[in-house]
């Protein structure tokens, strides 16, 4: 639940953006900074929250997150320009980038590898119904009671968590530090620093929430215009994204199990980018309904993969790997929504999305051939 409420918190603004620029009087590109701007914090805050997680215990300060977070959401309800909404939407950020990161890495303390990926999955499921729920009622409060009922509504959420979450908390047992830890922030990063593998994962994390979490970020918006449907129902067929992904969450154990983690990662960006192509140069809207199912699909299978190899990146301060690793993916989404956003500006949002799609496939064949050669050694097992 918490891992919903912070993706859904994260995507609670996707299908606004239309409304927000008519509200404020200001074009896309401004706007846009409600979702730019808190992936910045977002990301930078993984710098600290990672050892803080590693020394504090992880479940405790992903508990404390929820708090701070249904503070800001209600920040957000109550702004009156955009410059506080901006802001607010940055206190938020900066709470929320505990919980899912935080959370992986919780799961990488206490599951062997060979399990870790299933447990993922099932542990992502919340991630996925968090995207689903921030676009469909994103969309659906502003067409209706109006943009900032979608802030009332996740404030009450992450209250309702941090309360769940503190009534839990009695019933863990506590997990042990890394005896072999290396002392200090800096020193740890200096040890992913010098790791290969550690700079090829994070530098595909960056890419990959550059394009696949800029797209999300504009999906809404190029159907509402190209096709002239309602942001709730552009963010109801952008939600089916999140279905997808619970669809594949369903279908883990199968689906790990017939493809492996190279067949992962290449067919996941595979079924992304065709999705996204059959998006953007679609004639009819509705062919973006199993366009975005199929997009959702490919992209839980791609990523999922993704962290279950971050949490392996820094066995002995798992915190601070899985928090660097979530810092370059949101650090990319920040840069590609606000690449994307100054690029529907001067181009046909088709194109824009078709091209990127493309980008994302070549991006999963790169990351196939990285992984054959990782797993060849069998390093992560050891």
């Amino acid at each position: 639940m918490a891992t919903f409420s912070s993706m859904s918190v994260q995507r609670i603004c996707d299908p606004m953006l239309p409304e927000l620029s008519r509200v404020f009087a200001a074009p896309i590109s401004e706007v846009s900074q409600v979702i730019s701007f808190f992936a910045i914090a977002y990301g930078l805050m993984q710098l600290f929250y990672g050892p803080v997680g590693d020394r504090f215990g992880k479940y405790r300060v992903v508990m404390l997150a929820t708090i701070g977070c249904s503070v800001g959401c209600t920040l957000s309800a109550l702004s009156s320009d955009l410059p506080f909404l901006v802001a607010a939407r940055v206190g938020t950020a900066l709470t929320a980038a505990a919980i899912i990161p935080l959370s992986l890495a919780w799961v990488g303390d206490v599951v062997h590898y060979e399990q870790r990926q299933e447990t993922l999955a099932r542990v992502g499921l919340g991630t996925m119904l968090g995207i689903t729920a921030g676009q469909l009622f994103g969309g659906l409060l502003t067409d209706t009671l109006g943009w900032r009922w979608a802030f009332v509504l996740m404030a009450a959420t992450f209250a309702i968590v941090s309360f769940l979450l503190w009534q839990q908390l009695k019933h863990l047992e506590p997990v042990s530090r890394h005896a072999h830890a290396p002392a200090g922030f800096f020193r740890q990063l200096k040890q992913v620093a010098g790791d290969a593998w550690a700079r090829t994962l994070l530098g595909i994390a960056l890419v990959e929430g550059a394009m696949i979490f800029g797209l999300l970020a504009v999906t809404a918006s190029h159907l509402h215009q190209m096709h002239h449907i309602s942001l709730t129902l552009a963010g109801g067929t952008t939600a089916l994204f999140g279905l997808g992904g619970m669809a594949y969450m369903g279908a883990a154990k199968y689906v790990i199990r017939r493809f492996g983690e190279v067949g992962l990662a290449r067919y996941g960006a595979l079924y992304f980018g065709l999705a996204f192509l059959i998006i953007a140069f679609g004639p009819w809207w509705q062919l973006a309904l199993p366009s975005c199912f199929v997009a959702g699909f490919g992209f839980a299978m791609f990523h999922n993969t993704m962290q279950a190899k971050a949490t392996q990146m820094v066995p002995t301060a798992r915190g601070t790997g899985v928090t660097l690793f979530a810092g370059f993916l949101f650090l990319g989404q920040s840069l590609g929504v606000l690449v994307l956003a100054a690029l529907l500006g001067h181009f046909n949002s088709s194109h824009v999305l078709g091209a990127v799609g493309l980008g994302v496939v070549l991006l999963g064949v790169f990351f196939a051939h990285a992984i054959a050669k990782r797993n060849a050694t069998q390093a992560d097992h050891a």
